[in-house]
């Protein structure tokens, strides 16, 4: 359990924690290899620099010529100790030993030693080879690096040996001493490596947006999750349009795998959409239509910033037929509500009036209020399921005609106009918004006036190669300068606000099916607008 709690306890637990670990071990290791390379260099170059100076002393020495007559005496006063301590002391070795051809010494740091055999081993290349070398040994006054010069008689004749030496232990010292510096150097190494450890631990908790490894690990992993729930397309890209990543929507809509995909310039990919519009000047776009692969797709563009500098953008697509349906789901929700809320609202003001009569005793007007009601109604809809034999399209005109009373609007629908050829391609969800936001419109226009018989009309054809519908409302009317520009998005002649819309989906579902609206309206009194769409389809629709 200790060793458990100690090795929590050394743990990282923090990305700056992982780094300072990380780095410091980095750098101790270096700073060890480092610090034996340069230490194993000195160590070598200081001992072949004392073993060349030795040696160097070995020579001038053998070759005095005194040296060379007293071996050949037996040296019997001496003379040769009395030179080698001289030298000796003079160069700081720690010994200077002559000895003759049978290793006998004739001179020694050690007078006692004199007249005794050299030892060590390592006598024999220079006298039986006469080689002048450098070794290491251990003799009488113990280890040491020393070099061997042999003493020539008569020419190839061996008479004797020179050896200087160095105790290994001094040469350790002095090894030690010339280390200080490169010592001083490794530790001020070591430092810079500290503090840099330290200043990239703290720039990277700030690069990661102070994230933990765990957390930024949970992130990716929650990317990924959370991109791949997603029905939309998503492609992001880095700074230059690089294609970073992809979810399988956007694989499956562009008809890429991943590795074709990733990687490559989104420019490349999608060329049409105009996705580096975004990434040149980092404004988004959004709900903007994109032809990929003979797809409509709706795009939504974002650029990621970052202190104001573009780092990249996201985009999000998604089928626009996908779209328009979700958008039928959600009008017909709409209108359907709509068409409960106005029944509701009306019956519950004719039960009222029905109470009110049958209690006042007026059987007669209460029964002739209940006639009229139910005729009134029922006649509308065998008409509708006689002319419209489409459910969806009789159900919008339906909805508005309940809309209308509950607005106190009076709308009359033309009884001699038919819609029964509709071809399939026509989807009547497009009628549906066409129909409705035209409706919607009249209903508006009508509501503010202040005339006693405002009203509007719908009359509809399919008679010939057209299908033709006509909304006709009597209110104040459109500017002439403003029928230009009723159908772009966010114009509006009734104010601000969320209003601009209905005629610009009008035009825009007009437009899909390659129809034509034209406006009617002398700027003071009624609007008719007359919608025209060819039953037969065109090329490109």
């Amino acid at each position: 359990m200790k060793k458990l709690k100690f090795l929590d306890f050394i743990k990282p637990k923090t990305i700056q924690l992982y780094l300072v670990y990380m780095v410091t071990g980095m750098v101790l290791v270096q700073i060890g290899i480092t610090w034996f390379l340069v230490s194993d260099l000195t160590s070598n170059i200081l001992k072949e620099q004392i073993g060349l100076r030795a040696l160097q002393t070995s020579q001038a020495v053998a070759e005095v010529p005194m040296i060379r007559e007293m071996l050949l005496k037996k040296d019997p006063e001496g003379q040769i100790q009395a030179m080698a301590e001289d030298i000796r002391l003079k160069i700081g070795a720690t010994f200077v030993v002559v000895g003759d051809s049978a290793g006998i010494r004739y001179s020694h740091p050690v007078p006692e030693r004199i007249g005794k055999y050299f030892v060590g081993g390592d006598t024999g290349p220079v006298l039986m080879e006469g080689k002048s070398y450098v070794s290491e040994a251990v003799g009488t006054l113990g280890p040491s690096i020393r070099s061997f010069v042999p003493v020539f008689g008569a020419p190839s004749e061996i008479i004797g040996f020179v050896s200087v030496g160095y105790l290994t232990e001094n040469v350790q010292k002095n090894i030690a001493a010339h280390l200080d510096r490169p010592l001083w150097f490794v530790l001020g190494l070591t430092l810079i490596g500290f503090f840099s450890t330290a200043y990239i631990s703290r720039h990277l908790k700030k690069v990661t947006l102070n994230l933990e490894p765990a957390e930024i690990t949970n992130l990716y992993l929650e990317r990924g999750a959370v991109l791949e729930t997603i029905r939309e397309g998503v492609i992001a890209t880095d700074h230059r349009g690089e294609i970073r990543l992809a979810n399988k929507a956007a694989l499956k809509y562009t008809c890429f795998n991943s590795a074709e995909l990733v990687g490559k310039m989104i420019g490349d990919v999608i060329p049409c959409a105009g996705l580096n519009y975004a990434l040149t000047t980092g404004e988004g776009e959004y709900d903007q239509e994109r032809i990929v692969n003979g797809q409509e797709l709706i795009f939504n563009i974002v650029p990621v910033l970052q202190g104001g500098e573009i780092k990249g953008l996201v985009a999000s697509f998604r089928r626009k037929d996908e779209l328009d349906r979700i958008a039928h789901e959600l009008s017909s929700i709409q209108e359907y509500s709509e068409l409960l809320r106005g029944q509701t609202h009306e019956y519950s003001n004719k039960l009222h009036t029905i109470a009110g009569l049958i209690q006042i005793e007026a059987y007669q007007e209460a029964l002739d209020l209940v006639t009229c009601e139910s005729s009134g109604y029922e006649d509308l809809i065998m008409f509708l399921n006689k002319a419209i034999p489409h459910p969806v399209i009789a159900a919008i005109v339906l909805g508005k005609f309940n809309r209308a009373k509950e607005l106190k609007v009076q709308f009359d629908v033309d009884r001699e106009g038919t819609m029964v050829d509709v071809p399939d391609w026509i989807k009547q969800e497009k009628i549906v918004t066409i129909v409705g936001n035209l409706l919607d419109n009249a209903f508006e226009a009508v509501l503010g006036c202040d005339k006693v018989d405002c009203k509007v009309q719908l009359s509809f054809t399919d008679l010939g190669n057209d299908i033709v519908f006509e909304v006709e409302d009597s209110g104040p009317g459109i500017p002439p300068d403003q029928i230009d520009h009723i159908f772009e998005k966010g114009i509006s002649s009734k104010g601000t606000g969320r209003r601009g819309l209905g005629l610009y989906l009008v035009k825009q579902r007009l437009d899909e099916l390659g129809g034509f609206v034209s406006v009617s309206s002398d700027g003071s009194e009624g609007t008719l607008f007359s919608v025209i769409i060819p039953k037969i389809r065109r090329s490109g629709i």
